[in-house]
């Protein structure tokens, strides 16, 4: 394993005129360049300093040039509507970030990796479905959204009737010039949240996921975005780019079985690697979990990179 020896570095990725702010990581500065090197992107309302730092750090101490970065409208990133998910702008500000490593003289262009986290393991497998800069791509507990899954899981009426609601906000939103907020999460019944519960709240609400630019806030149409967002098409096209996908098998979040449906539809390279966790969060930051987690990626990287 190589010492990291170097804190990381705060750069600025410009990208549709605002500016992301990311955590850049170079191994042991003796190590000789150019570098094969890894952009990650995280849960839903995460930010550089929580899950994606921590495995970016570990990844970084095993020989890779790493980038943990904020999306557009989180944490100390630019970028209105503030808490927002952007869909759309979340791909955007991954082939951005895929371009500031890309032109690092630290990094060899030809070999750079993808991982992705919860959420960012949707946006991860369907930003590297179509840029193939992207040579190795590894999605560890992984949300493949599709809007057909959210609808059947929810029911056809129930769905068309949040689209409604939303539809609602959205003309509120426009009428009033006022952005509509929820908890990011709670766990009070009563109170709204995006990701309501005792299990997130285990994680975002406590000391274990301490981080000054993370709020517990997030849009009212954020929920929207996720319901709608179409990321799991990206294990069609995929098939070129050798995929790991890493998933626990409790895991009431990120559906295993919506893991297991991504990995037999990518036609190429391919494993499937299961964990044995009790929870979706115990890949955030438990050494049980995360451990083998990132060995496994590591090993896969440097095969692939």
């Amino acid at each position: 394993m190589t010492t990291l020896t170097n804190p990381p570095v705060d750069v600025d990725i410009p990208v549709d005129g605002i500016s992301l702010a990311g955590h850049l990581r170079l191994p042991d500065p003796a190590a000789e360049a150019p570098l094969p090197a890894i952009v990650l992107t995280g849960p839903f309302t995460g930010v550089k300093e929580q899950v994606t730092g921590h495995y970016a750090e570990m990844l970084a101490a095993r020989g890779f040039v790493t980038l943990a970065f904020d999306h557009r409208n989180f944490g100390s990133s630019g970028g209105l509507r503030r808490q927002h998910e952007d869909a759309a702008g979340k791909l955007a500000d991954l082939g951005a970030a895929t371009s500031f490593l890309a032109n690092h003289d630290a990094v060899d262009a030809d070999r750079i990796g993808c991982i992705g986290i919860c959420m960012g393991g949707g946006y991860a497998i369907r930003h590297s479905a179509f840029d193939r800069r992207i040579k190795s791509l590894a999605v560890i507990a992984a949300a493949f959204n599709d809007p057909r899954s959210m609808r059947t899981g929810i029911g056809p009426e129930g769905y068309d009737q949040m689209m409604a609601e939303f539809a609602e906000v959205a003309t509120r939103e426009q009428a009033t010039g006022n952005v509509e907020y929820i908890n990011a999460v709670s766990d009070d019944p009563d109170v709204a949240a995006a990701m309501p519960g005792q299990e997130p709240f285990d994680y975002y609400g406590t000391d274990r996921s301490a981080a000054l630019g993370w709020k517990n806030q997030m849009t009212r149409l954020s929920v929207r975005e996720l319901l709608t967002v179409d990321l799991a098409v990206g294990a069609d096209f995929i098939g070129p780019t050798p995929t790991l996908i890493v998933h626990g098998r409790t895991d009431d979040f990120c559906s295993p079985d919506a893991a297991q449906d991504a990995y037999d539809r990518v036609d190429g390279v391919k494993e499937l690697m299961w964990l044995d966790t009790t929870n979706h969060i115990d890949l955030y930051d438990q050494a049980e979990f995360v451990d083998p987690a990132v060995e496994r990626v590591a090993e896969w990287m440097a095969e692939y990179l």
